[in-house]
């Protein structure tokens, strides 16, 4: 396929230039993605009316994913979410984390974000863009160095898939996500409260009120974590339950039930653009985050996002799980392969 043109994205604060890639399928959907932070920028879907409507929040250039800290678009690692009291122990030896959420505990690994970062472009198509970042044994505080390759693949089918791959030098802690957030309205459509959504998970992992899980799986049944049946996002949001209290909304991680398949787990469903979005991985969790904490960010094209303004399927190993034996484990040996893939699938519905 012919290659597209590559486009300035700005430069970041210590100068160095960033790009986007667009990729692009014959059924007029495009995403772009820059190599600062391996960023998901915008994703242009066909509407019930065939126009492209941006899916994603995001920013006009690299200065603005400097300065957001909200992980909009961002490709997370090494670990996604959170790590309680910002430290665990492998193999009898004890690591130390940035304590950057609540003064205690470790989130999305610390200060020096992956995706905060410039990514090397490896291989560049019309339907995907390769991204490398090397991180070093030590970096974040994780042991190990490692190569971590990211592929955004764009097919006719209207599904974006994610595919990420590392081999580390020790064994270490890999938990890799992407932070988009979604609004199959528009990026600048207001709240995605009326957006139905499906999940295809019996339980979920309640957390305490700093958001760590506290090890119990918990039936979804007669909760408003249910949405087994489908749910509109608003409909019980600021119900009096215990964790939609502490989470402000939902945050939390669901239990996927595909037993390490590669296969569908969630639905997302618009009330005005048609727009149904599948949501694919072979991972054990995913997190829906409703967007509880944004407040009025300035986004691309003059948008200020608003609170719950989007929704995220953060697939993952369950947040804190290192400290947890009874979650799947996130340790890859070194070594061992490491590889995951998660995918958005795009349709229509009248």
């Amino acid at each position: 396929m012919e290659k597209h043109a590559v486009t300035g994205f700005g430069t970041t604060k210590d100068g160095k230039e960033a790009h986007l890639y667009t990729l692009e399928n014959k059924n007029g959907m495009k995403a772009y993605v820059s190599d600062f932070g391996a960023v998901l920028v915008r994703l242009l879907v066909p509407d019930q009316e065939g126009k492209a409507v941006d899916v994603v929040l995001g920013y006009d250039d690299a200065a603005g994913y400097e300065q957001g800290d909200a992980a909009v678009g961002a490709v997370v690692g090494r670990n996604a979410n959170r790590i309680g009291g910002a430290g665990f122990e492998l193999n009898g030896v004890s690591y130390e984390l940035d304590k950057n959420d609540n003064g205690k505990n470790n989130l999305h690994s610390g200060l020096n974000y992956y995706h905060k970062r410039l990514w090397e472009v490896k291989d560049y198509e019309a339907d995907h863009v390769s991204l490398m970042l090397h991180s070093l044994d030590g970096d974040q505080g994780y042991p190990g160095a490692l190569d971590m390759h990211v592929t955004y693949t764009l097919d006719d089918d209207n599904t974006l898939t994610i595919h990420y791959e590392a081999v580390p030098d020790q064994d270490t802690v890999i938990n890799m996500t992407n932070h988009s957030y979604f609004n199959l309205n528009g990026h600048d459509s207001g709240t995605v409260l009326n957006h139905k959504v499906t999940l295809n998970a019996d339980f979920f992992t309640p957390a305490d009120e700093e958001s760590i899980p506290t090890g119990e799986i918990r039936s979804v049944e007669g909760t408003p974590m249910d949405f087994r049946a489908g749910r509109v996002l608003g409909d019980d949001i600021d119900a009096d339950y215990e964790p939609l209290r502490f989470g402000s909304g939902y945050d939390h991680n669901w239990v996927l039930k595909n037993e390490g398949r590669f296969d569908k787990v969630a639905e997302a469903v618009s009330d005005k653009s048609g727009i149904v979005m599948e949501v694919y991985t072979d991972l054990p969790g995913v997190q829906i985050y409703t967007a509880n904490f944004l407040d009025d960010e300035p986004g691309k094209d003059g948008a200020s996002y608003i609170r719950r303004s989007a929704v995220c399927f953060e697939t993952q190993y369950y947040p804190d799980s290192i400290h947890h034996d009874n979650f799947p484990q996130p340790v890859c040996r070194k070594g061992e392969k490491y590889e995951t893939r998660t995918a958005y699938r795009f349709l229509t519905r009248k």
